[in-house]
Parts: C-alpha cells; sequence; structure tokens
C-alpha cells in the first residue's frame, strides 16, 4: 500500500522561549543538556538524570538519550532486533521490564554510532508513548506521532511535527 504524502503546512512561529523544529539541522545534531530527564512507569522510577544528551533533528522534536547507569531499575533487556539510521548509525531495540509490566521494543540504544554520534553510544532512548509518564524539567511530555521516531514534545518545542502518515517525506 502506498501513503499520498502530506502538504507540510508552515512552520509555527517559535514565540519566546521556544525553538522550531524547523530551525534544527539536517543531518541530526547532538548537544548535551542538564534538563533533568525522568521516566516512570506503573509508578516505579526508572530514570532520573541530568546528564542526558538530546538530539535535534529538522521536523523532529528532541530525542533524549540518557547514561546507562542512569536506569534506576534493572530493567532494559537487549533484543537481538536492530535499526539502523543513516545519520546516527546502528542501534539494538531493547524491552522496558520492571515489577508487573514488559513493554516490548520501548527503548533503543545506538551500538555502533557514526563517528559524530559517538558521545552517545550505549545511552538510552524511549518511546514515551509506551511509557506512564516521561518528564523534561518536571513537565510531561507528549510523544512524537507516529509511534515510530522517539522525539519528547514539550512546550518549548513547535512544529510541525514529522511522524504521523504521510509525513515521512518532510
Amino acid at each position: 500500500m502506498v501513503t499520498k504524502s502530506v502538504p507540510r503546512p508552515p512552520p509555527i512561529p517559535p514565540g519566546p522561549g521556544q525553538e522550531s523544529v524547523w530551525d534544527y539541522p539536517r543531518p541530526p545534531r547532538i548537544e548535551p543538556t542538564s534538563k533533568r530527564i525522568q521516566v516512570f512507569h506503573q509508578g516505579h522510577l526508572i530514570v532520573d538524570t541530568r546528564e542526558a544528551y538530546r538530539v535535534l533533528e529538522t521536523a523532529h522534536p528532541p530525542v533524549y538519550y540518557v547514561p546507562p547507569e542512569s536506569v534506576q531499575l534493572p530493567c532494559l533487556q537487549a533484543t537481538f532486533q536492530e535499526m539502523e539510521c543513516r545519520w546516527k548509525g546502528r542501534a539494538i531495540l531493547c524491552n522496558v521490564e520492571g515489577p508487573g509490566f514488559h513493554l516490548r521494543h520501548a527503548a533503543w540504544s545506538f551500538i555502533d554510532p557514526m563517528p559524530a554520534f559517538l558521545a552517545i553510544q550505549y545511552y538510552i532512548a524511549f518511546h514515551a508513548h509506551l511509557l506512564e509518564k516521561c518528564l523534561v524539567e518536571g513537565e510531561q511530555v507528549a510523544p512524537q506521532p507516529g509511534g515510530y521516531y522517539g522525539g519528547w514534545i514539550t512546550a518549548d518545542v513547535v512544529g510541525p511535527f514529522k511522524g504521523d502518515v504521510g509525513t515521512l517525506d518532510w
């Protein structure tokens, strides 16, 4: 089945303290962030760190990568399923497990990154749409549309965002 492309609406002008994802670069850029990143599921704290990176790419909300030592529960289970990003390299998908839950492919980690992304090697990113709550500086994020990409939308980021059906060529 071929999906028709959806015309991209004009970028939303950023307000004070906001960024437009249409000002992010392609290829993507990586930058450290000291913002507090927290991930919860079924009331269990999975991640709490101020030592993350964010990856910024045109049309995508930031994807946050946390250091493996910031994962609070012994809950990551690497799978044998991999994905390839032409910009960032080869990643492995991870299940997130804890008391009473098993979330298939809820996280991923670049095990063989491209040279520009070596800083996030083995760091972990989480799909917000599969977890109870993901926070940036205490603000609950909205997941990037579509369920495939892992961007986290906060009030300081404006779109439109790539991810929904028909937006893959944006």
